[in-house]
């Protein structure tokens, strides 16, 4: 079932199984963030944030957020003192990864090089 399918029949593209994948990856940070997440297991926030680097405190917690809602990352927040939490990627965020690899390795062959 790819786009062809639905080429003149839908008036947006969110309407799409495409849109809907987009809807929940895409953007600048939100692959970046399951990928961190995929290869670490589980993630602090600070530690998120330190090692994607140049993403602001409002950006991050936005991004972090729109994932949780849509199931594809888990948050778990610890009772402690100083609160301790930790994101984990959820099943359903867990079977994008192969989506994500994929489109890596495309960038890998396609990209002009430098």
């Amino acid at each position: 079932m790819g786009m062809t399918q639905y080429h003149g029949k839908v008036k947006n593209i969110e309407d799409t199984p495409f849109g809907y994948t987009l809807s929940l990856i895409g953007g600048k940070w939100k692959m970046v963030i399951m990928y961190l997440l995929a290869e670490n297991q589980s993630v602090r926030y600070n530690e998120l944030r330190r090692q994607i680097g140049n993403i602001t405190y409002k950006t991050l917690s936005a991004q972090l957020k729109s994932l949780e809602s849509d199931g594809l990352i888990i948050r778990k927040e610890y009772p402690q003192i100083p609160p301790k939490v930790e994101y984990t990627l959820s099943d359903k965020g867990a079977s994008l990864i192969p989506i994500l690899e994929e489109m890596c390795e495309w960038g890998m062959k396609n990209q002009p090089s430098t």
